[in-house]
């Protein structure tokens, strides 16, 4: 399709590595089994806590929730890299760059925001523990778990809608290996201006402020660990966030680097292959399967107890 001026652009090609001509299959077999690492790890997570008694707790209620939207998070995207690295098939439609674009934002979004929700019920945990149980009631803990998708999808439904709302009539191709906000919005023929401002300030909400609710949250549990008395309570203490603050420290960490310029540099999609491939990969293995109370859980499953004798 031959694109001059005045001409819409029907659909954009997705560059992702391809300068790196000689790894594309050794790109597409990792990725492809940090993919499914990632997915089985996960459905394993919620499983567990879905049948284990033991796991029945507010606690891993956010992690269940927490698997199942990485779950969904690297599905919006991988799938199509392994195309690209496997098939060659970097064409994306117009409809369907922004269809990707909305749900890996939203979803990216809604991990942030969840993950701030989870620092607060372990600095609930850690500070009241005698209310921990009344405060964090099933229904409280279907709200909180909620919450971070409706404020998500409303904070990311805005710069979307501006940034299709752009001019597009000549470049069309994206250097990323998915459709986002930076790479799509610098192809615009048209002064793209407003959305980069909405863009930026749309990470404030989106990336910053969960951030800084989280790095709060810490500095509470913080001062209330440094007041427990005895070296095992303190340990007992923090190791229920360690991995929490691990996960969430490598997860902001990228994201903030990545949107806090709208602009975008040629690093990152590099960066982003961390949060959108890596972590969710590690997630299971850092937050949960090497939990002691999962490991008890795993050992409980048993093929003999899915069976009956005749």
């Amino acid at each position: 399709m031959e694109y001059v001026n005045k001409t819409t652009v029907k659909e954009f090609i997705l560059l992702a590595f391809s300068n790196f001509h000689q790894f594309q299959m050794l790109l597409f077999i990792i990725i492809l089994l940090m993919y499914m690492i990632c997915v089985t790890g996960n459905l394993v997570i919620i499983v567990l806590v879905k049948i284990g008694p033991d796991l029945h707790t507010p606690m891993y209620y956010f992690i269940s929730v927490f698997a199942a939207l990485e779950i969904s998070f690297v599905s919006v995207t991988v799938p199509k890299l392994l195309a690209i690295l496997i098939l060659g098939s970097r064409t994306i439609t117009f409809i369907g760059c922004f269809v990707q674009l909305f749900a890996f934002n939203a979803l990216g979004v809604t991990e942030c925001y969840l993950l701030a929700v989870m620092a607060l019920d372990r600095d609930l945990a850690i500070n009241n523990p005698l209310r921990y149980g009344a405060i964090m009631s099933r229904i409280f803990c279907f709200k909180l778990a909620f919450l971070p998708w409706i404020a998500s999808f409303t904070i990311v439904l805005i710069p979307t809608i501006l940034t299709a709302d752009l001019d597009y009539c000549g470049p069309n191709e994206v250097n990323h290996f998915f459709c986002d906000l930076a790479p799509v919005q610098s192809l615009s023929c048209s002064n793209p201006f407003i959305s980069n401002v909405v863009t930026s300030i749309a990470a404030i909400f989106a990336s910053l402020m969960p951030f800084l609710l989280l790095i709060g949250f810490y500095i509470h549990i913080i001062i209330a660990i440094s007041l427990i008395k005895g070296m095992d309570g303190k340990k007992k203490a923090f190791s229920t966030c360690s991995s929490h603050l691990m996960i969430a420290s490598m997860f902001y960490g990228s994201v903030v680097s990545v949107y806090i310029n709208p602009k975008g540099s040629q690093y990152d999609k590099f960066l982003s292959l961390i949060y959108t491939v890596i972590i969710p990969t590690l997630n299971p293995f850092i937050y949960t399967l090497r939990n002691k109370d999962v490991k008890i859980a795993l050992t409980k499953l048993k093929p003999s107890q899915y069976f009956t004798n005749p």
